[in-house]
């Protein structure tokens, strides 16, 4: 069998899986009690059943089992294998907090301490860890000593974990989100021919895609943290590929994978810092909500978001696939900038810090004040 056959095939069986499945797992959650009610901070209206994340979980670890006695002799190397048993199991500690949560709503110290778990086992039991990285106008690749990539390691997964979580506010949109930063490796790895790479995200992308079918607004199901975390964790170990495996990506990429999600938590850090609130506190004030205030409807929030991530994951493509060169850091430098720049203004024209505070935006009108001015005299 050929490996686009083996991809395409899984892709459609858990495609397919997480299609069958989901219906089952919505009558599961609103039997064991397993709902999100409606408060103040949410979106929603009724009570929904959570735990749709179980769909998406179950739909990959079964279509990968599926596949897997027809990966061909030699495909997988013993990294390749220690990373896909790395995300089965370290999935695996991830769903049970995920669902334990969506049925007991756990503290976040307890979640925490999941997530801290997982992350060790993927890296202390599995040994996938960030040990090469590429610096911009620097050498190739530069190792980096144990004390330093283990912790950066783990501090790496557990981030990017909570960071699909924060975002999952409306119908739709971490599922979402999540499928366009996995097809962004699916085709950053096609390019660099990693095959067990290219294998996960087909089966994760076809559990995705079938779990949105009735995630979608207006939702029959949410993903709950059991899906949230799951994508999350999937997300930021797979994402590390552009650490161990290709000598032409820069420490960046992965960053711009994940754009959407990271920096819609690094406004919520600081706008709580800047509002004196606790950095763990839930608030109304992320990307989504600030789209909805602004008139959006539901679904087109939904699509705006879609749209900012999929410029995101092109970028982080388009950076993985430059030669490494001085030039091309340089554009790599240049392209960051432009980003930030706009990520800065984009944040101070919908108020996701805090409505009353534009310092760049009021620093560009006097700017341009000024030269007309100057101009005028």
């Amino acid at each position: 069998m050929s490996q686009v056959v083996l991809y395409t095939i899984g892709f459609i069986i858990s495609l397919c899986l997480a299609l069958a499945l989901t219906p089952f797992v919505i009558k599961f959650a609103n039997k064991i009690g397993a709902i999100d009610k409606p408060n103040h901070r949410k979106v929603h209206t009724r009570i929904m059943p959570r735990l749709g994340g179980l769909g998406i979980y179950a739909a990959f670890v079964i279509a990968y089992f599926a596949v897997k006695p027809f990966i061909p002799e030699g495909l997988l190397r013993s990294y390749d294998t220690n990373l896909i048993n790395a995300l089965l199991v370290g999935g695996t500690i991830i769903v049970i907090i995920g669902a334990l949560d969506d049925r007991f709503e756990l503290s976040a110290k307890v979640k925490l301490l999941g997530q801290l778990i997982a992350a060790c086992v993927v890296v202390l039991g599995f040994g996938v860890k960030i040990d090469l990285v590429n610096i911009p106008f620097g050498e190739a690749m530069q190792p980096i000593a144990a004390w330093i990539s283990i912790p950066l390691t783990i501090i790496w997964i557990v981030g990017v974990t909570n960071a699909i979580n924060l975002i999952d506010g409306l119908d739709g949109l971490a599922a979402g989100v999540s499928g366009i930063a996995i097809s962004s490796i699916l085709v950053m790895a096609a390019f660099m021919g990693s095959a067990p790479v290219i294998l996960l995200c087909a089966l994760l992308l076809g559990g995705v895609i079938g779990f949105l079918v009735y995630n979608f607004h207006p939702a029959k199901i949410f993903m709950g943290d059991t899906g949230s975390l799951f994508l999350g964790f999937a997300l930021a170990t797979l994402s590390m590929m552009g650490f161990k495996q290709v000598t032409m990506v820069s420490f960046i990429t992965p960053l711009l994978i994940i754009g959407v999600p990271l920096s819609d938590t690094f406004f919520a850090i600081v706008r709580r810092w800047v509002n004196k609130k606790p950095i763990f506190a839930p608030d109304k004030g992320h990307l989504h909500h600030c789209l909805r205030e602004l008139g959006f409807s539901h679904r087109r929030t939904v699509l705006i978001i879609y749209g900012i991530a999929s410029v995101f994951g092109i970028c982080a493509v388009l950076q993985s696939t430059i030669v490494q060169s001085d030039a091309a850091n340089w554009i790599t430098f240049g392209v960051i900038l432009v980003l930030v720049f706009i990520l800065q203004i984009g944040a101070e024209l919908i108020g996701i810090v805090d409505k009353s505070r534009r310092p760049l935006i009021n620093f560009l009108q006097r700017l341009v004040m000024g030269t007309q001015q100057s101009r005028s005299k």
